[in-house]
């Protein structure tokens, strides 16, 4: 049991009858462990050098056992502080790490996944592996069958241990049926959803050791193959590219509705779910299909929004739901 505190079994066997006896020769606990005296010595000098015994002055030589809560918990103590020094360097040697890579193998650097079954894999793992946070450009077309039709149970199993994800969504996911409900999901559990036009590319950065990145040609449907990107200028790049534009996306928010402090009803969920699609910059076709409605049923939720609010136009509406932080 003490073996992570660098006494052997042999060793704890002699800490163990020195505890029963508190204070022994070396030849007491040569006797009482069935040992030779050069080997209880030296189980005994180890003791002392870490601080759970103590030689006693006089003759013959006796050791005192230290009592187990203080001469372990020092050890303990010892022990931490010495994890704690590996850890502070770390940071460093990754540091290090990151440059030498980045130039003594530049063909390892950026390597190519082929296959929707490999992709799938190669990003599962990449997710599953990240500790602090994954970034992402979401736009279709997507590798998975479902695509937005469920949620992303890898990322929920990490938001729930506290991995944070920052997603921005191009705008044309705004027209893909089930996309709102899945990233209302996500959110619940605390995913960071903004949403932008005209994302140049799918992009996921896992903390800040690699990033993957679709490879598609014009006319596909599916990714059927990524590049890998590993610590390197490019990744930087990459990921200077994603905090420039998620300081300029609009926030996506999930509301279940807006009520007065009376208890009554200022905004449906259904309206704040059409507000937050409008905010984006959905059109009424796109909303519709998001809602599950009609063009002609959004026009006539948008017009009792501008009547309710006063406004003349669509941009307004969202002002002044933004001004009520609704949205």
């Amino acid at each position: 049991m003490l073996e992570s505190i660098g006494l052997s079994r042999q060793d704890e066997a002699v800490y163990e009858i020195l505890i029963r006896r508190t204070r022994a020769t070396v030849a007491d606990l040569a006797h009482d462990g069935h040992l030779s005296v050069a080997v209880a010595r030296r189980s005994v000098q180890s003791l002392v050098a870490l601080g759970l015994a103590i030689r006693a002055p006089g003759r013959p030589v006796t050791y005192v056992v230290v009592a187990p809560d203080t001469g372990l918990e020092a050890v303990l103590r010892d022990r931490e502080r010495s994890l704690s020094e590996v850890r502070a360097q770390v940071a460093g040697l990754m540091d290090v790490y990151r440059a030498a890579t980045r130039f003594v193998n530049p063909d390892d650097l950026v390597e190519v996944v082929s296959g929707r079954e490999d992709v799938n894999r190669r990003w599962a793992h990449m997710q599953q592996s990240t500790r602090t946070q994954v970034r992402g450009f979401d736009r279709p077309p997507y590798a998975a069958v479902e695509a937005h039709t469920e949620p992303n149970r890898d990322e929920l199993a990490l938001l729930d241990r506290g991995v944070a994800y920052r997603v921005i969504y191009d705008s044309s996911v705004l027209s893909l049926p089930g996309w709102l409900d899945d990233v209302t999901v996500g959110i619940r559990h605390g995913e960071q959803a903004r949403i932008a036009p005209g994302l140049p590319m799918k992009l996921a950065v896992s903390d800040d050791r690699l990033a993957i990145i679709p490879l598609l040609r014009p006319g596909d449907n599916a990714v059927t193959a990524s590049y890998l990107i590993h610590p390197s200028p490019l990744l930087d790049a990459l990921i200077a590219l994603f905090e420039a534009l998620w300081d300029r996306s609009v926030h996506v928010r999930a509301h279940e509705g807006v009520t007065t402090e009376g208890g009554q009803e200022e905004l449906s969920p259904q309206e704040a779910r059409l507000l937050t699609l409008l905010a984006a910059g959905a059109t009424d076709k796109a909303a519709g299909r998001a809602m599950g409605w009609s063009e002609r049923t959004v026009q006539r939720h948008v017009t009792k929004l501008m009547q309710r609010f006063g406004a003349q136009t669509r941009f307004q509406i969202a002002m002044e739901a933004t001004r009520r932080g609704w949205i």
